[in-house]
């Protein structure tokens, strides 16, 4: 329940400001570290430690290229501190998925399906070669179409704790 009120919170933020809180996200990965070592002890809190690493270490490229917001960076940190590194893998992968549904609306939507093909191959052109894309490809870009991850991320959230709570997930 926890981890979903924070996502819904963080979602809804995200979706009105372009913006996730330190106040919502660095008390939502202390609480839960702490609801976890209550729960489960030692191995909750290595649990919520690992789940919480995990999430930050993933995203965290990610961050450093400006490919995505800090607050979405804390945001999914905090969440693997509630829901360990196996849930969060699988929310990851759900977000991941979410995320490229809302991409591909909104680029159909605006008319950029020339640019965003011309923008994807210079992106495996600078992963290839070892180098940024360049600033014209990050969030400091003006014209970027932007999704708001912490809306994909809460979507994920939502329809993983729904199927958890059916016994589905």
């Amino acid at each position: 329940m926890a981890p979903a009120l924070l996502a819904a919170i963080a979602g809804w933020r995200d979706l009105r400001t372009r913006r996730i809180p330190n106040w919502l996200t660095v008390p939502g990965l202390g609480l839960g570290i702490v609801l976890n070592s209550i729960l489960g002890g030692w191995a909750g809190a290595k649990d919520s430690l690992l789940g919480a690493s995990l999430g930050l270490g993933i995203l965290l490229p990610f961050v450093l290229i400006r490919s995505l917001g800090a607050g979405d960076w804390k945001l999914v940190g905090a969440l693997g501190a509630f829901l360990g590194p196996d849930h969060l893998i699988v929310v990851l992968m759900a977000t991941i998925m979410v995320a490229g549904v809302m991409a591909l609306i909104l680029v159909i939507w605006k008319h950029r399906i020339r640019q965003t093909a011309r923008n994807i191959a210079r992106m495996f052109r600078a992963f290839f070669t070892f180098h940024l894309p360049g600033p014209e490809l990050s969030l400091d870009d003006p014209e970027a179409l932007k999704i708001p991850f912490g809306v994909a991320v809460a979507i994920a959230v939502l329809l993983y704790a729904a199927a958890h709570a059916r016994g589905v997930a």
